[in-house]
C-alpha cells in the first residue's frame, strides 16, 4: 500500500456557517465519489481557507461526514494580492493502490480556475 495525497478546492458563496460546512461536505463528497475513498483509509485531512472565511472551521464538515478517528487540521490561507475569494482548499493524505498519477483532484465553482492541469471534475 503506498500514501497518496488527493487535493481539491471550492468556493462558497458567502461567510457562513451553513456555505462553509455545505460547500466543505460538497468538496469531500466528490473527492470521495471520484477516488473511491474507504474512510478508514484516510490518515489525516489538512483544510486552508482564505481570511474571508471565519464563521466555521471546515474540519467539523468532515467530522459531520464521519470522519471522526481522521487527524484533521485547519489553516488560513496565505494572503496574495489578487488571489481567489472565498475559497476553501483541502489535501487528503491517503492510504491507497493507486499510484499518484491516477488520483482526481476535484475542483469545484470558482475553484476549478486554480489547477486547470490537474482538474478532473465529471
Amino acid at each position: 500500500m503506498k500514501t497518496i495525497s488527493i487535493r481539491g478546492a471550492i468556493t462558497v458563496q458567502e461567510n457562513s456557517i451553513e456555505s462553509i460546512l455545505d460547500g466543505t461536505k460538497e468538496l469531500l463528497t466528490e473527492i470521495e465519489k471520484q477516488n473511491n475513498l474507504d474512510r478508514e483509509k484516510v490518515i489525516s485531512i489538512v483544510f486552508s481557507c482564505t481570511n474571508d472565511l471565519d464563521k466555521v472551521y471546515p474540519a467539523k464538515a468532515a467530522r459531520d461526514l464521519g470522519y471522526i478517528y481522521t487527524g484533521l487540521m485547519c489553516f488560513n490561507e496565505m494572503n496574495v494580492e489578487g488571489s481567489l475569494k472565498k475559497c476553501i482548499r483541502v489535501m487528503i493524505i491517503y492510504n491507497s493502490d493507486i499510484s499518484q498519477k491516477d488520483v482526481k483532484h476535484i475542483y469545484l465553482r470558482d475553484a476549478k480556475v486554480l489547477r486547470p492541469d490537474l482538474l478532473n471534475n465529471p
